[in-house]
């Protein structure tokens, strides 16, 4: 690209070169991945070692999609450890699987014990987190009783060292993201526009069901490719009134609904663009036909919490990853079954 530029900039004038570099700068690619992707990584461990290099390979085959990485992402990740965080970064063996031709449920089902999809850099989605309330305070799920009250990552009132691209690290190191992935969406399309400036759907990922993912946007129509492409909106809201307290024979934080948990939040019919799995069937760059997908959006529940279609077992969390803040168990990415 650089070379290209400097041959145009002998011949052409200098507006026309701004010009042109700007529009090829701006264009959008859908397109996946390579099969096989590398880039060095500049980042720095807390000690000053440097990352490992972000690999991540994504095959197709007999109906499935593969996509295996070592976790590293391909953005400058925040550093850790850090306030919050005490878990330093370090290279996965991750191997998840996905269908190719997906389909959709009814019903939606609960993400619990799975993670919920994987980014086109190989870092896993896993919007939950393992701290929950009790009267003696915040602990980690699986150390005390559980009350069900979740503290929600993104609510900003725990401080869980969430890095500018809403992820942090778990206690094996591995890099996670629990909202919108900035980093890989700027590397997706620069500056999240197209070249006119306008918003563009952005494939981020794939759910661990296979149905794909998408940041922010989608078209006001869900069904025509030629309508104007927007921010979608959840159908989460907050409830009314307060919590129940301590004194409740349930038990609870008390204090008034204010997104500091997951329960905080209840699922409003057509309240948003969106259903209770943060997803919606219409067309896509990738899949102008049609098909489900999903939206990580700018508030809750940010990354969705409910599967459409049926997870993978390559998505089933599997320990250690419990005992500090990071997540709740580990990371998946265990070979799937030969097909």
């Amino acid at each position: 690209m650089q070379r290209r530029l400097r041959l145009m900039a002998l011949t052409l004038p200098v507006p026309l070169i701004l010009i042109m570099t700007a529009l090829l700068i701006a264009q959008p690619d859908h397109r996946p991945p390579p099969p096989h992707e590398r880039g060095q990584q500049r980042s720095q461990r807390a000690n000053n070692e440097p990352l490992p290099d972000h690999q991540v390979t994504i095959t197709e085959r007999d109906g499935y999609r593969y996509i295996s990485s070592n976790g590293i992402p391909d953005h400058t990740p925040g550093q850790f450890p850090t306030r919050g965080n005490p878990n330093s970064i370090s290279a996965q063996d991750y191997e998840y699987r996905v269908p190719m031709y997906p389909e959709a449920n009814d019903d939606a089902s609960p993400m619990q014990g799975y993670l919920f999809g994987v980014a086109l850099n190989g870092v896993p989605f896993d919007p939950g987190t393992a701290e929950i309330w009790t009267p003696e305070g915040r602990r980690m799920r699986g150390q005390a009783r559980d009350y069900g009250w979740n503290y929600d990552a993104l609510s900003g009132k725990i401080n869980l060292g969430l890095d500018a691209h809403h992820a942090h690290v778990q206690p094996t190191g591995a890099y996670h993201y629990h909202g919108l992935p900035t980093g890989l969406i700027k590397n997706r399309i620069k500056l999240n526009h197209d070249a006119n400036g306008q918003p563009a759907m952005t494939l981020v990922g794939y759910a661990a069901d296979g149905f794909p993912m998408y940041a922010v946007y989608g078209h006001e129509d869900a069904e025509d490719a030629g309508s104007a492409v927007v921010k979608l909106t959840s159908s989460y809201r907050l409830k009314k009134g307060n919590r129940p307290s301590e004194d409740d024979a349930s038990g609870g934080p008390g204090g008034r609904y204010d997104g500091t948990f997951v329960q905080d939040w209840e699922y409003i019919q057509e309240a948003g663009d969106l259903d209770e799995c943060n997803g919606r069937f219409g067309v896509t760059p990738e899949h102008p036909q049609g098909t489900y997908y999903y939206v990580i959006t700018d508030s809750y529940p940010f990354i969705p919490r409910d599967f459409r279609g049926s997870p993978d077992e390559s998505f089933r969390k599997r320990g250690p990853g419990r005992g500090g803040p990071g997540g709740p168990g580990g990371h998946g990415g265990r070979r799937p079954p030969p097909r």
